[in-house]
């Protein structure tokens, strides 16, 4: 089975990433309103009214602003760590609230979600990997830098959503105060558009299909500049921009049938076929 994944927002003024099949659906943040929500998986096709599960990575606003009204409106579980709950200070239901370790997989229905720590300024900040039957997507925003728990999930992955959040240049000669300048590039903070290059230079697998550029800044990057540069170093996968004012359309991730490098004979093929 594959997986249709779609960005819903992406940016500082709120994420939400949709991930499912035909039977299982689950939302990683809830960054933006309910109606909002609501709106933009209806243009996908979609309703809330099938959502499982809402998986959120850290406390900051513009990942959990929108999931209480989302949660008690369609009586969905939230999985959340404790500590994001306590310092997000986000009203859930006990019934549904549940919590998830590292590594640990939660399963919903085909869904296999697995979460796993990253650097960032928040309490208990994680990423997440959502498998089905082999394909796998992984959402990598609000890193500060590239760990190894993030180059690691990273080569796994047959779509990703990743962060590419500012041009270092147009940072540093903007207009946002020095403590700001230094949260987002100090390594606690977010990924430039160089330090995702170098990611996918070095970590991309070669059976990935599609690149989402993540949380892009509406100050210090531009869509055109990020597309420009991962085109250039993507080869034969698909570069997308997930924006801050709209949904992307829904994307059908498969794995790739890897093909024989060299022909084989017919004969070969009837030797192969004998075996089974």
């Amino acid at each position: 089975m594959s997986l249709f994944v779609a960005s819903l927002n992406s940016g500082s003024n709120g994420n939400c990433y949709y991930l499912g099949n035909g039977d299982d659906h689950i939302l990683i943040d809830g960054g933006i309103s309910c109606r909002e929500t609501e709106k933009r998986l209806k243009r996908l096709g979609l309703t809330l009214k099938k959502i499982k599960a809402v998986f959120i990575s850290h406390e900051h606003g513009d990942h959990i602003h929108g999931v209480s009204s989302i949660s008690k409106k369609y009586k969905i579980p939230v999985y959340i760590t404790n500590h994001t709950l306590q310092n997000g200070r986000v009203e859930l239901h006990e019934t549904l609230t549940s919590t998830f370790l590292p590594y640990a997989p939660v399963t919903i229905g085909s869904l296999s979600i697995t979460a796993f720590p990253k650097l960032h300024d928040a309490s208990d900040p994680h990423s997440f990997i959502v498998e089905c039957n082999g394909v796998k997507v992984g959402v990598f925003t609000d890193i500060g830098a590239a760990c190894e728990h993030v180059t690691n999930n990273f080569k796994q992955c047959h779509a990703a959503f990743l962060e590419s959040n500012y041009d270092t240049d147009m940072l540093q000669m903007g207009s946002y105060p020095w403590p700001l300048k230094q949260r987002i590039r100090g390594g606690m903070g977010h990924l430039s558009n160089d330090q995702a290059k170098q990611l996918v230079v070095e970590h991309k697998p070669a059976f990935m299909t599609h690149l989402f550029l993540s949380h892009l800044s509406h100050d210090n990057n531009s869509p055109k500049l990020v597309k420009s540069i991962f085109e250039k170093v993507a080869g034969n996968t698909e570069v997308i921009i997930a924006g801050r004012k709209k949904e992307t359309k829904l994307y059908h991730i498969r794995a790739q049938v890897m093909r024989p490098r060299y022909p084989v004979s017919l004969s070969q093929s009837f030797q192969q076929l004998s075996i089974f």
